[in-house]
């Protein structure tokens, strides 16, 4: 009886099948070839979103993304839906401050029609002055419900106060009053200064070959002109402000609290540094506040820390939501957990946790075509090369607990803090006092 042997699982920091080409009109085509799989994700990524936009043009970076699913000059916005619906693929969009992306994501047999669709989507938009009427009274609708999730209040509120009068501040979805200026002039003008190829990534990982795909990339994107020009400005990073904001809303059952500080750029040497440190503080339910604050003392059901890192500047913010009588209980533990990791030195066991979570992270992150197709081209936009597994591990590990309590002392700083607290705060007083740590 012979045995039947089963090949080896792929392994995950083999090297990566990583390949890049610049088209004629300078838009960069990024793939890794993933044999083992069935699927095939691609995007194409504008490289600027809604810090990038005017004070009167807050919004329309993600006015734009919904406009271009309205229809193209050969498809109606039903036709679009029907065909991804008929090959099973998955059609979506999304805006952040620094980018706005639209990906795809099917079956390896449908490669050319997925290419067809995003393709066409990206390309040939309509932008009819009907189309633009109607999705700016959804978008006015998205801004309402918005607001009345006190989540996203708290944070749209830090967020505005922390870089005040700066873009980066400005809220993606924008304003009543300048998504209701848009018109079909402004919308056109917008899109055709972004949707250049040299401010564009064409990313795609799965079952491809890279040199069939850079040509039939190549045929849809022919029409796209080469441009010299700098169509728009990309401003200096923003200085953070130490606010202190008490936002009273009195329908709220719960306190909304957000207390941040200012954070090194996404490349910064030491982010590996920052990252374990975030982990350690709030970044799961091991993690110091989660056990703290809800564990021992039940003082709210969600803790959290969070690192947001930009091209230039960033923040790590502690979000929590508690009852307006623990608020004081729950700042005041949150800061002696800032202090401690400023004043006594994390164990190695500590820190190994964190490292093995931060590297379990990493690496299922990249188990799907769709992550590795957007990690190809974050990285392609924050950093221009790629990073293998092997390599971010390595740094990981090199994180000492000497330079995380380094990393803590020059981060916790009373003096550049900013805490916003959402809710019904009757007689409520935060001082700067109040944030010594």
């Amino acid at each position: 009886m012979s045995a039947t042997l089963t090949p080896p699982a792929p392994s995950v920091s083999a090297p990566r099948n990583i390949r890049r080409t610049v088209l004629p009109n300078g838009l960069l085509v990024l793939t890794e070839s993933i044999e083992h799989v069935r699927s095939i994700s691609m995007g194409v990524w504008i490289n600027s979103g809604a810090r990038d936009e005017t004070v009167a043009q807050n919004g329309i970076s993600h006015f734009v993304e919904h406009m271009v699913f309205k229809g193209t000059t050969s498809r109606s916005a039903q036709q679009l839906a029907r065909e991804v619906d008929t090959i099973g693929g998955n059609l979506d969009a999304f805006t952040g401050k620094e980018t706005v992306g639209f990906t795809i994501k099917a079956l390896d047999e449908h490669l050319n029609p997925a290419l067809d669709v995003l393709s066409d989507l990206v390309l040939h938009p309509t932008f009819t002055p009907e189309d633009i009427t109607r999705e700016q009274g959804v978008i006015l609708e998205e801004i309402k419900m918005d607001e009345d999730n006190p989540d996203y209040l708290v944070h749209e509120t830090f967020t505005q106060n922390f870089w005040k009068n700066d873009a980066l501040g400005r809220p993606i979805l924008g304003t009543v009053k300048t998504v209701s200026s848009f018109d079909q002039q402004t919308v056109f003008d917008f899109y055709a200064s972004r949707f250049i190829p040299s401010n564009m990534v064409f990313s795609a990982a799965g079952h491809l070959d890279h040199d069939s795909f850079v040509e039939q990339v190549a045929q849809q994107f022919s029409s796209l002109a080469a441009s010299t020009d700098t169509p728009f400005i990309r401003h200096d990073a923003p200085p953070a402000t130490p606010h202190i904001t008490l936002k009273r809303k009195k329908s709220l059952e719960q306190v909304q609290f957000c207390l941040g500080v200012p954070a090194p750029r996404v490349s910064d040497e030491q982010r590996y540094g920052i990252y374990l440190l975030n982990t350690m503080l709030g970044g799961g339910m091991s993690s110091r506040l989660f056990q703290t604050v809800r564990e021992d003392h039940g003082l709210a059901y969600s803790i959290y820390s969070e690192m947001n890192p930009f091209r230039d500047t960033g923040s790590l913010c502690v979000y929590a939501g508690t009852s307006i009588d623990k608020t004081d209980r729950l700042l005041r533990l949150t800061l002696d957990e800032l202090r401690r990791l400023k004043e006594v030195t994390v164990s190695e066991a500590e820190l190994k946790r964190a490292k093995d979570q931060l590297k379990s992270n990493i690496v299922l992150g990249l188990e799907s075509s769709g992550s590795r197709m957007a990690n190809l081209a974050r990285q392609q936009m924050y950093f221009g090369r790629f990073f293998g597994v092997d390599e971010i591990t390595e740094e990981i590990e090199a994180v000492t607990p000497a330079d995380v309590q380094a990393i803590a002392q020059n981060l916790f700083v009373p003096e550049k803090m900013a805490l916003t607290l959402l809710g019904n705060l009757g007689t409520l007083k935060i001082e700067r006092k109040d944030l010594a740590c």
